[in-house]
């Protein structure tokens, strides 16, 4: 029995193939080891649909937002051979799952636009090259928590359109303590930031909300993918919530700087199920 995992800030997809070939789902709370210790991601794995398959996972592809370093992959791997004692335990980064997920073994740039943000160059096999990723604080351009974390400056300096900043009222029932109180006392800023992005992207016929999507894209290509050899002539693809749910924009920003966008999808999951199937 196999198991896959997609994992990212705020939810991780899980895919199980039987030895008969049968496929199972399950969708869990998301892990990011820059955040959290083994042992508290080995405490948020007590989940009843992982526990009734310990003892008959032989092989685990586990695919994670933070498992660039070393470091952090021991860590996810300490947590899953916590309960997991005997699979074979393979960790890769979240870049490499968009890759075979949108790629598969074709040459691209593979972007991942979620809560947050990241981008490689792929050369059909193995990643070629990538740009720094520093998080919420220092980058996540055209993620969520970045648009998010604009959005929640903008409330406090009363610098978005008066109807919206009352219907964000009206909504949220926001005010700048509540804010704070989220962004800096409690776990999880770049969740909170991001979770506005729902209601920005429903009203994205205010052209604030579109421009919020339309400036963030046009900031992410500036630090990933115009930094790539010859981007104007490779496919790029995207992954992730926040490029799935406003591909319009997106679609938009990339044109007006001739950007060549092929897929996007909401979860590379369906993707890496495939690619792990045909090399059974």
């Amino acid at each position: 029995m196999i198991l896959i995992a997609d994992s990212g800030a705020s939810k991780t997809d899980w895919r199980v193939i039987n030895d008969k070939g049968e496929i199972a789902q399950h969708r869990g709370i998301g892990f990011n080891p820059n955040y959290q210790t083994a042992a508290e991601m080995s405490s948020e794995l007590q989940d009843d649909f992982l526990l009734d398959l310990r003892s008959d996972v032989e092989t685990i592809y586990y695919y994670g937002a933070g498992c660039t370093s070393p470091k952090n992959r021991q860590q996810v791997e300490n947590a899953l051979r916590s309960l997991f004692k005997h699979a074979d335990i393979n960790i890769d980064h979240d870049l490499m799952a968009a890759a075979r997920a949108t790629c598969g073994h074709d040459a691209g740039i593979a972007c991942i636009l979620g809560t947050g943000s990241n981008s490689c160059d792929y050369d059909g096999d193995i990643i070629i090259d990538k740009r720094p990723a520093p998080g919420y604080i220092l980058g996540d351009e055209g993620g969520g928590a970045y648009i998010g974390r604009k959005f929640l400056a903008d409330f406090i300096h009363e610098e978005m359109p008066k109807k919206l900043r009352e219907k964000v009222l009206d909504t949220f029932k926001l005010d700048n303590q509540v804010i704070i109180e989220n962004v800096y006392q409690r776990p999880f800023p770049g969740r909170y930031m991001a979770s506005f992005c729902r209601f920005i992207t429903e009203n994205k016929s205010e052209p604030y909300c579109y421009m919020l999507y339309y400036n963030a894209f046009q900031e992410f290509f500036k630090k990933h993918i115009m930094k790539y050899d010859d981007y104007k002539k490779k496919p790029v693809n995207f992954v992730g919530s926040i490029a799935f749910y406003n591909s319009d924009v997106l679609r938009n920003a990339a044109f007006d700087s001739d950007i060549q966008v092929n897929m996007i999808i909401e979860g590379p999951i369906a993707g890496l199920t495939l690619y792990h199937q045909n090399r059974l």
